[in-house]
C-alpha cells in the first residue's frame, strides 16, 4: 500500500485526484499507476485500470489470477469490472468511497453471487493516510 500511496502523491502533484494503485504478483510489483484522466484525456484512466494494463503487458496475459491489486481508494464499478475480467485473486484498498465504491460502500461487485468470478477483498489498509491525501486535494479546490 505504501507504493500505491507514492503513486497517489505523484497524481496529486500533477493535479489529478490522488489515487494510486499497484498490482503485485509473487511479492513483486508488476504494474503501478496513479489517476491520469486529465493528463490522458481518458475517462477510463483510473489508477487501477492503468496499473492492470501495465501488469497484463508485463506478464503477457490479460488474466491475472494470482495477483493482488492495492489501491488507495476503494475501486469504483468500472475498476471492479476490470478486476473481475482479469480474474484477480485479491483487492486491498485504503479509504472507503461512500459515493462510488464498488467493493462494499455503494456496491458489492467483487463478491456478487451473480458474477462468474469472486475476489477476496480487504479494506481500510492505511486508511487515514489514503484519506488524508484525498481530503487535501478536495479542500484545496473548495
Amino acid at each position: 500500500m505504501r507504493a500505491a500511496l507514492a503513486e497517489a502523491r505523484v497524481g496529486l502533484a500533477a493535479g489529478e485526484v490522488p489515487v494510486g494503485a499497484v498490482v503485485v504478483l509473487d511479492d513483486v510489483i508488476i504494474g503501478q499507476a496513479h489517476n491520469a484522466p486529465i493528463a490522458l484525456g481518458d475517462p477510463t484512466a483510473h489508477a487501477e485500470v492503468l496499473a492492470l494494463r501495465e501488469a497484463a503487458r508485463k506478464v503477457g496475459n490479460y488474466r491475472l489470477p494470482r495477483a493482488t491489486l492495492y489501491a488507495t481508494l476503494e475501486p469504483c464499478a468500472m475498476c471492479c469490472g476490470a478486476v473481475i475480467h482479469a480474474r484477480m485473486a485479491r483487492v486491498v484498498y485504503g479509504a472507503a468511497d461512500p459515493k462510488a465504491g464498488g467493493v462494499e460502500s455503494r456496491y458489492r461487485l467483487l463478491d456478487d453471487g451473480r458474477s462468474n468470478h469472486r475476489v477476496e477483498t480487504l479494506g481500510g489498509v492505511l486508511e487515514a493516510e489514503c484519506g488524508a491525501l484525498l481530503k487535501e486535494f478536495f479542500e484545496a479546490r473548495r
